[in-house]
């Protein structure tokens, strides 16, 4: 198995390591951004706002990935953090959720564009794609760190897991031994989000005059039917109390239902009274010299 710490060294008698799970997180980010710059400029929008509140992003994005994890382990019955809160802090142990990362940057780069007078449905559209591809990419770590994967398997591309690294009963080498193999969730997921970025990609280019929001909309509905879909298989999951659903399937269910209803709503297919249809067309931001004279 790949070691998950690349290299460790020491700074002013402290001790960092360099994980994979931070370069691959890192290494979609920058993926993702670039195929949002593209996205952004084939729309005529100003891909320079993207670069200059990439940080901010993600800063936001950490945050909110970190706090969402803390939350759903708490709600499903894990007293861990509640019992020594400074470990909330300590991120480098683990602990990050992608539907948090999404809310939280997400948050954080609404108030960014609006504050700089760009479309805030463009952004959205331009990034669905790149979300799909920045989240396949980090999927690659989950593998690395053993961890997110689904019950048993027999099938070929099952993948090991070390007894160190299992959750009973697996963990029970006299029933389970090291020739076990498992349902690789991390790279089932990050199949359905490559596949996902290649449609969207493929719709906003096919149908040109898609209305303002349309692209995020079917992210919604692929990343939640797919998280829906793979969260049957994650045993690891804190569930509903009382319920064999986790807390994440729901959220992905209630993902992809939104998206069906802002898509139709869109399109004016529905009426639902507190969502409006919205604009037919971006509003394109003043480039740089128009914003200056104003």
């Amino acid at each position: 198995m790949i070691d998950p710490i690349i290299f460790t060294f020491e700074l002013f008698g402290l001790s960092f390591a360099l994980r994979w799970y931070g370069v691959l997180a890192m290494v979609g980010l920058l993926v993702g951004a670039y195929l949002t710059e593209a996205e952004i400029k084939r729309r005529k929008g100003d891909p320079e706002v993207l670069w200059d509140g990439l940080i901010w992003f993600a800063i936001g994005g950490v945050v909110g990935a970190r706090l969402w994890y803390v939350l759903n382990a708490i709600a499903g019955g894990n007293s861990f953090y509640l019992e020594q809160p400074g470990q909330i802090l300590n991120i480098p142990a683990g602990g990050l959720h992608i539907y948090g990362a999404i809310l939280g940057g997400g948050i954080v780069a609404y108030f960014y564009l609006k504050a700089r007078d760009f479309d805030f449905l463009l952004f959205l559209d331009a990034i669905a794609p790149g979300l799909l591809v920045g989240q396949a990419i980090g999927r690659i770590s989950n593998y690395i760190n053993q961890e997110l994967y689904g019950p048993p398997t027999d099938l070929p591309w099952g993948v090991p897991i070390s007894a160190e690294h299992r959750i009973a009963p697996w963990n029970d080498l006299s029933q389970f031994p090291e020739s076990t193999r498992f349902h690789p969730t991390f790279f089932y997921e990050a199949i359905w989000n490559v596949i996902g970025a290649g449609f969207l990609l493929y719709i906003a280019r096919v149908y040109k005059n898609l209305k303002p929001g349309v692209i995020f909309f079917l992210w919604l509905i692929w990343a939640g039917l797919g998280r829906f879909l793979v969260e049957a298989f994650r045993p690891d999951q804190p569930r509903i109390p009382g319920t064999e659903l986790s807390f994440s399937r729901v959220v992905a269910g209630l993902l992809a239902l939104s998206g069906v209803v802002l898509l139709l709503a869109k399109y004016r297919k529905i009426n639902v009274p507190f969502i409006p249809a919205g604009p037919d067309a971006y509003r394109i931001q003043r480039d740089k010299r128009q914003r200056k004279k104003k």
